[in-house]
């Protein structure tokens, strides 16, 4: 599974991926609890695909990030929790990313990544960190 099909939903916690769209919306499931609920196209839904964390260069694709950290800590989860305190979150993170902004990326921007990170590592889906970009490139050799 991509990371097209994993959702951060506003208001919820965790992660979810896409089980089945509908006319007015999809069916997700939780990384957490596994529990599928109904989202409608009026809920504020971000795409992990989509998202990028800025450093002071450009903008980093998360799928980027997540390679770093999965990279740092061997593929195991992180040895800190999101729920540490600020010093210690933006101490991993500058080990992770070490040109962030740290002006735009928060504290709870960074606590979102490691709360994701952990959650794809604990579902197995951080294999499809890899394998997105080995579509891609496939893709790009067809053309």
């Amino acid at each position: 599974m991509s990371l097209d099909k994993i959702l951060s939903i506003s208001g919820k916690p965790g992660l979810f991926q896409i089980v089945k769209q509908t006319r007015t919306g999809a069916v997700v499931e939780s990384l957490i609890d596994n529990k599928r609920i109904t989202v409608g196209a009026h809920s504020n839904i971000s795409i992990l695909s989509e998202i990028a964390i800025y450093t002071l260069a450009e903008e980093v694709p998360l799928r980027d990030v997540l390679k770093k950290v999965k990279e740092k800590e061997g593929g195991k989860p992180t040895t800190i929790s999101h729920k540490d305190s600020k010093d210690v979150l933006e101490e991993f993170f500058f080990e992770v990313l070490p040109d962030y902004d740290e002006d735009r990326v928060y504290p709870s921007d960074i606590k979102k990544v490691v709360q994701w990170y952990n959650l794809l590592q604990k579902n197995d889906l951080l294999g499809s960190l890899e394998e997105t970009k080995e579509a891609k490139e496939a893709s790009d050799e067809e053309e």
